[in-house]
């Protein structure tokens, strides 16, 4: 794979958390050697209706944490989500961490900020990040190191991660039966994800990966975790018998497909917190509030 310093004896152990609110997976992945750990895409609960958040399932991950004797190294984002709040700095204040997100958060911090009429004092920087990973960018996790791979296309700041035999893809991929990530929101691309799909689908094809979301299609159980190989061979859209496996192909499927596709429920609440590292906007005030953009998405 490139120059990336992938190295499959490593096997971090990975505990995954499903969230049914909002189909999210998060995975704690733990060194053995060092019990050093690192969080990607935590959830926040959110009532939509009522305006209230709550940390059910954030405190669910963090017991469990506590629990291993774990120490937490990293949260990290695989990218601006746009179907649940992330719960990164409610579990940094409580475990310590820090927060990273690929570096193409500037560009949804632009787009974004238009679309919610974000004034001056909303910073398109990336600074409410702890770190913003470029493609190749490493980190550690104990004795485990990080791999950051740039894969664009659901969103400028998608990032496949890969630690050890662990690949986690955020939106990228989905099971083989479930296929791969829309791209029709501001910023999206389907050559672009095409051309990141085949980045993950050339890693090992024994390398584990995760999966940020599963809807259980066609009446199935909740699944998360598949491999390389089998999604090469059994994915739906990219897959060796499948109809977009052709670059161009792909972009017709992926197009068309999108234009079926509801927004999602969260996606106003969800931009907003999301692309401020996990932070809640505030007014002039001081206190939280949410703004509902009108025929703009």
């Amino acid at each position: 794979m490139g120059s990336y310093p992938i190295d499959m004896a490593k096997h971090p152990a990975v505990t995954s958390f499903f969230d049914p609110a909002t189909n999210t997976i998060c995975h704690v992945a733990a060194d053995p050697e060092t019990n050093a750990c690192a969080i990607y895409d935590s959830v926040l609960d959110i009532d939509y209706a009522a305006g209230r958040l709550s940390h059910a399932h954030a405190d669910e991950v963090i017991a469990f944490i506590r629990a291993k004797g774990l120490s937490l190294d990293w949260l990290i984002e695989t990218h601006v989500h746009a179907d649940h709040l992330s719960a990164a700095p409610y579990i940094q204040e409580r475990l310590g961490g820090r927060i990273g997100i690929g570096a193409g958060i500037v560009e949804v911090q632009e787009t974004f900020g238009k679309v919610f009429n974000e004034g001056t004092a909303f910073q398109r920087d990336g600074s409410q990040f702890d770190r913003l990973f470029e493609d190749g960018d490493t980190y550690s996790v104990g004795s485990l190191t990080g791999i950051a791979i740039h894969t664009p296309g659901h969103t400028p700041a998608c990032m496949t991660h890969v630690l050890g035999d662990a690949a986690f893809v955020g939106d990228t991929l989905f099971m083989p039966d479930g296929g791969t990530a829309r791209a029709d929101f501001p910023g999206g691309d389907a050559g672009q994800l095409y051309d990141s799909i085949q980045k993950v689908l050339s890693l090992p094809d024994k390398m584990r990966l995760f999966m940020c979301h599963d809807y259980g299609p066609n009446g199935r159980e909740i699944r998360w975790e598949t491999t390389v190989g089998e999604e090469k061979a059994r994915n739906i859209h990219v897959g060796t018998s499948a109809e977009g496996r052709d670059r161009d192909a792909f972009v017709r499927l992926r197009t068309e497909r999108d234009r079926t596709l509801a927004m999602p429920r969260l996606i106003i609440p969800s931009i907003q917190v999301n692309m401020r590292g996990g932070h809640l906007p505030r007014g002039d005030d001081g206190k939280p509030v949410l703004k509902v953009p009108i025929d703009t998405l």
